[in-house]
């Protein structure tokens, strides 16, 4: 073989004496492509609707996720042995491959500026969606359903004794 057909010429590893443990080749990937693009990853409705109602959650001046009714019944189904808190309630998501929108419902403390609550709150949720869960929030709408009186009384979280 001439010289220069010798330089063009793909080295290949020598195989591994008797005994040795086989060589990896470095700069070779398998599979092809880098990782974080093999394969898909899709994210429930629910997980989103939970990272938002938290994010909601966390805003001073929101008393509550959810209308009365829902509040009621789910105050309801949360007493049913077995069953679990509704940590979602109030709020809808719409989840595609790269966006997602969100509704909540949410009641204010007496008291707050309702428009620097709202501003807040969906601050807090977009920040928390886009980081969790990699998705562009494109809107977070809000509905005020009530305000939390002073004077009214709190709703019970455990079931009631006589």
């Amino acid at each position: 073989m001439s010289e220069t057909a010798q330089r063009n010429r793909p080295e290949t590893p020598e195989p591994p004496s008797v005994g040795e443990a086989p060589r990896k080749t470095l700069g070779t990937k398998r599979g092809g492509g880098d990782p974080a693009i093999r394969g898909r990853t899709t994210i429930a409705d629910g997980v989103v609707e939970k990272i938002g109602a938290l994010a909601a959650r966390d805003v001073i001046g929101v008393h509550a996720l959810g209308s009365g009714i829902s509040r009621t019944f789910g105050a309801v189904r949360d007493r049913v042995p077995g069953g679990r808190p509704a940590v979602t309630r109030g709020v809808r998501a719409e989840v595609g491959e790269v966006q997602t929108a969100l509704d909540l419902e949410i009641v204010v403390d007496y008291g707050v500026s309702i428009a620097d609550v709202t501003r807040a709150v969906r601050e807090n949720v977009i920040s928390a969606v886009e980081r969790m869960a990699g998705l562009d929030v494109v809107e977070v709408n809000i509905a005020v359903s009530d305000v939390k009186l002073p004077d009214e009384e709190e709703e019970e979280e455990g079931p009631r004794i006589q």
